[in-house]
């Protein structure tokens, strides 16, 4: 993901520096991060935020750091939790974003954003050049507790999908008409009726893939549940997910 967006904006004309442990065939891509004043993270999960703001490569010490934009899923309460961390005079913004590697491809990100206006304001320009949509959830840390729960709700859209299609093949039913029949039915989803153009749709479970990344946020998504919630739920889903076999 964060590729693609990177991509997105230097094609805008802004000034971009891309960083990643993994090189990648991008020509703004550098080692050396030292003059950047606003970076945008999008990397796993909270061990690689660590790592990449407090531990290996330390970014949230850069000296002309002003703006820290937060885009990976991650868990709410640790979230929140950054602002105790990251030096006082660092603007932090969370910034999650929806529609998988094609929507950052073709620039149509969604976004969910957390932090003061004005600093949302300033900061408009970069995500129009990645995104189309930009919904303002709130404070720092609102736009993940939002993410989360977006996400809750397309991981069980994901893992009911995946397990009718499993359960009509078994029964000698037809994929493509099965599909065709929940997008003009109540079983209409956004994973269904784009299974054709996501990347991830026909994958089983691994720990490095989106369908584990799901997995992810669904836990991510239980530190969101009040103390009395009923997490049945959640916890069906990431059980079915990590089950998930490939398809043909």
């Amino acid at each position: 993901m964060g590729g693609p967006m990177a991509a997105a904006l230097h094609e805008a004309g802004f000034d971009v520096a891309g960083f990643d442990v993994v090189p990648k065939l991008y020509p703004f891509m550098t080692a050396d991060l030292s003059d950047r004043e606003v970076i945008f993270t999008v990397v796993r999960d909270a061990a690689e935020t660590d790592a990449l703001l407090f531990e290996d490569q330390r970014i949230a010490r850069l000296p002309h750091l002003t703006d820290l934009v937060i885009c990976s899923t991650l868990s709410p309460a640790y979230t929140r939790a950054l602002r105790g961390s990251v030096p006082a005079h660092v603007r932090l913004i969370d910034a999650p974003m929806s529609g998988a590697a094609i929507a950052a491809q073709e620039k149509r990100l969604t976004f969910m954003l957390g932090g003061h206006p004005a600093d949302l304001d300033r900061l408009h320009p970069l995500f129009a050049a990645m995104g189309t949509r930009f919904h303002r959830m709130g404070p720092f840390g609102a736009a993940m507790t939002a993410k989360v729960c977006n996400n809750l709700v397309a991981a069980s859209s994901t893992a009911a999908t995946r397990t009718a299609l499993a359960w009509a093949a078994a029964n000698g039913l037809d994929r493509d008409a099965l599909l065709k029949l929940m997008h003009d039915s109540s079983g209409q989803t956004w994973f269904g009726s784009n299974f054709d153009t996501i990347e991830f749709a026909r994958d089983g479970h691994a720990a490095d893939n989106t369908i584990g990344i799901l997995a992810k946020d669904v836990a991510a998504a239980l530190d969101a549940a009040p103390e009395d919630a009923d997490t049945a739920l959640a916890d069906a889903l990431i059980r079915t997910l990590r089950n998930l076999e490939p398809l043909d």
